[in-house]
């Protein structure tokens, strides 16, 4: 029933599988990827034919995760599946970015790829598996597609490249987290993450990854000699040379004096001009039809890019007039907003991006329910494109994919710098408001985030900059751009985006629209790009060139301290009274994790002394000898009790009131008063001893005990009780002696009552007949 064709090779010492014919047969390619026990389903789709006056690529990429792959229920309201998350969104641009250039030009057919994960082991990645399959089945689909690509992760751990590591070991151990896609014979996109990496330890983590690629490729072109539908027939590419060398003849010259003007606003408008002179003379011409010309105008684009691209390469004359690697005009200042915790403001050329950096408590962590279980995100970056930083018109307020794709490689540059959360337990985000493009934003991003955190006392390890690379490749013949504007990026090769450090690189991405491009090229642009960003950062220290000793005074302060596991139970309370009577009295947050790590928060720093005092009051042992504020909490005949610290209570004999003598503790003390004690023993029972006679009230001070020592009479024998039986008769039968007399009906011996009104024992007399357990040792007979 099922024509299944597979095949395995090995893949960084595991099995990976490539599987079709089995699952989605009616799609035109369908491929089941595993590595280990991750599982991955990736089916292709292509229209037949093109929809009248289309003339762009509707390639479209969703990638999803199912919870049921990791065994787990999704969380929320309606328990399944929904929009795309922002790991699903920049997995599907990772899939899309490599692939989009392998299509030839001029086709417009529609497709469809759709990966889904089935199953999850936690260990290997479902990103890497899903573009392998992506590939596969674009390859055995008959489309033309000019791939396949491989893909490869990989780290990078005490000095080794690590293929495909499992997400633990790319930064608990290791330095690097690369992705690449390559073709059998050139790299096709590069994204990653890094700590501080030299460009030649980069580069060849690039080359590690592309020779695994090769092995991928060569398996997926296995496949399809086994099960590859036949190909597309293509129409036959019109020869449209002579319409362009006629377009040449008409605007050529208008165009390059265009391209010559360095305002955007200003070049923008000359080259409209130019495309309506174009129209005009087309529609002048008698009979012209208009589906003719229209086609025709559409070849301007390429002409513009002849122009462009021929000037660079043979006069190194760019758009603006810069040489190929200079940097536009650089400003950058910082405290530009007087309420946020950080800001800054930063602007190259005609591209610039307000910053702000917020600090938040724990409250503010960022909760992920992904296929890993639940996680917490303490750093966020989000990017926002208006359509006003262009000049544009267009739609607003919806995140869109290239968004979420330029934040979080912002985001990828600037992880690497921050603290560790034990050293600064704040929630960071950065926010990133574009207010004018003109080339690479997303590195704008990166300078002004980095300057934001500085501004916002955020103690990073050393500030980043970021570039963004350019390149025009003819043949054999290129040219390597710094600080690319956003017409060389639509009309040149590659985007390639360098962000770092003065000690190494935090971050690579590179995204080009050729067939993949060779060492010597990738080893250029990382110089040239090295030099751009040391500029760069030359020109961001001038607006601050370290990060400020002290949060913003609106930003919430936040006290670490750490406690004993097993005092946890006592900071919380039962139910978690003892925690929010401390929340509700200081008015400061309180946050304990297992460990006991305790985290106190407040905008008030008396709030957070308060409640740390309380904390440390719960925790701390109370020692012999030392002298505490406390509160008289009860008052008995014989005494108070003093609250001395959180929790714990002591007594205060009314022998120890005073070095005079208190005939009623009342008459001194009064319950909430705070008094000074020194605490004189813990018995074995845990029974608290304090003194305030032997501490200054004012001043807190010890005094010295100018008391006498009391004599101890002598010690009773025990074991002589026998003559009890002699205190008289107590009405009923006499028990006799306890020296084993017995109970006969004589009287029990009972001696004459105490009068209650005498000093000799009553409530309030004398401290010397107080109970046994509150004296030393004291003479009962």
């Amino acid at each position: 029933m099922f024509d299944i064709k597979t095949v395995e090779i090995d893949l960084g010492g595991k099995t990976l599988k490539l599987e079709t014919g089995r699952i989605a047969r009616q799609a035109d390619g369908a491929v089941l990827a595993t590595l280990g026990e991750t599982v991955v389903l990736c089916a292709v789709t292509a229209a037949k034919s093109v929809k009248e006056g289309q003339d762009f690529f509707p390639l479209t990429v969703h990638y999803q995760e199912k919870f049921s792959s990791a065994g787990r229920i999704p969380g929320g309201f309606f328990k399944r599946e929904g929009r795309a998350t922002e790991k699903e969104t920049l997995v599907s641009r990772l899939i899309d970015r490599p692939v989009r250039p392998l299509f030839p030009e001029g086709f417009y057919n529609e497709i469809n790829v759709i990966a889904q994960v089935l199953s999850y082991d936690g260990e290997n990645e479902p990103d890497i598996l899903a573009m392998i399959a992506a590939s596969a089945a674009l390859t055995i689909s008959g489309v033309p597609f000019m791939g396949p690509i491989g893909a490869a992760r990989v780290g990078y751990v005490d000095g080794e490249y690590v293929l495909n590591p499992s997400l633990s070991t790319i930064f608990d151990e290791g330095r690097l987290d690369l992705v690449v896609a390559a073709t059998r014979d050139a790299v096709m996109m590069v994204e990653s993450e890094a700590k501080e990496l030299t460009e030649e330890e980069m580069l060849g983590a690039v080359n590690f990854a592309h020779e695994a690629s090769r092995k991928v490729v060569d398996a997926i072109i296995e496949l399809a000699e086994q099960a590859a539908k036949d190909p597309w027939e293509l129409d036959v590419v019109e020869d449209k040379s002579g319409t362009l060398e006629e377009l040449r003849g008409l605007i050529g010259d208008d165009l390059a004096k265009a391209y010559q003007i360095t305002d955007k606003g200003e070049r923008q408008a000359a080259i409209n001009a130019a495309r309506e002179k174009a129209r005009d003379h087309f529609e002048s011409i008698e009979d012209a039809d208009p589906a003719e010309y229209l086609g025709k105008l559409k070849l301007v684009k390429k002409l513009e890019s002849d122009i462009v691209r021929k000037a660079i390469l043979k006069d190194g004359k760019r758009i603006d007039g810069r040489k190929t690697d200079e940097v536009r005009p650089i400003e950058a200042m910082v405290g530009l907003l007087p309420r946020t915790h950080g800001s800054a403001l930063f602007t190259r050329g005609e591209t610039q991006a307000i910053c702000t950096t917020t600090l938040g408590t724990k409250d503010a962590e960022q909760m992920i329910d992904g296929l890993e279980g639940l996680s917490y995100n303490h750093f966020m970056l989000h990017y926002n494109f208006p359509p006003y930083s262009v000049g544009e018109v267009g739609r607003f307020g919806f995140t869109s994919r290239r968004e979420t794709g330029h934040g979080k490689l912002a985001w990828r540059a600037l992880h690497p710098v921050l603290p560790s959360h034990e050293d600064f337990p704040y929630t960071i985000r950065i926010l990133s408001d574009i207010t004018e493009s003109n080339g690479s934003s997303s590195m704008a991003t990166v300078c002004g985030g980095c300057l934001s955190m500085m501004d916002a006392g955020v103690p990073i390890v050393r500030p980043v900059s970021g570039i963004a690379m350019g390149l025009i490749l003819e043949g054999k013949d290129f040219t390597v751009l710094s600080d690319i504007l956003g017409d060389e990026d639509h009309l040149g090769d590659m985007d390639f985006k360098v962000a770092g450090t003065e000690e190494g690189i935090t971050s690579l991405q590179m995204d080009i629209k050729v067939a993949g491009i060779t060492e010597e090229i990738m080893r250029t642009a990382l110089e040239q790009a090295k030099k751009g960003r040391a500029h760069i950062l030359g020109e961001m220290t001038k607006a601050l060139d370290h990060s400020r000793s002290e949060v913003s005074q609106h930003a919430p302060r936040i006290e670490t301290m750490q406690i004993a596991k097993d005092k946890i139970r006592d900071v919380i309370g039962t139910g978690g009274k003892v925690i929010r009577e401390i929340v509700a009295e200081t008015g400061a947050k309180v946050d304990i994790d297992d460990e006991g790590i305790i985290k106190i928060s407040s905008s008030d720093l008396s709030q957070i002394e308060a409640a740390r005092k309380w904390i440390e009051g719960i925790v701390v042992e109370p020692e012999v000898g030392t002298i505490y504020t406390g509160k008289v909490a009860n008052i008995v005949d014989f005494g108070a009790f003093v609250t001395f610290m959180p929790g714990k209570d002591g007594l205060v004999h009314v022998s120890e009131i005073k070095n005079e003598r208190v005939e009623k503790v009342s008459d001194v003390l009064e319950e909430g008063q705070e008094v000074k004690v020194k605490l004189l023993e813990i018995d074995q029972r845990g029974k608290v001893r304090l003194s305030m006679r032997v501490v200054d009230q004012e001043t807190g001070e010890e005094l010295e005990d100018t008391r006498p020592p009391r004599e101890k009479g002598p010690r009773r024998d025990r074991g002589d009780r026998g003559d009890r039986g002699e205190r008289g008769d107590r009405g009923r039968g006499g028990r006799g002696g306890r020296d084993g007399g017995g109970r006969d009906g004589g009287g029990r011996g009972r001696g004459p009552r105490r009068d209650k009104g005498s000093d000799e024992g009553g409530k309030g007399g004398d401290p010397e007949f107080a109970p046994a357990f509150l004296t030393e040792g004291r003479d009962d007979d």
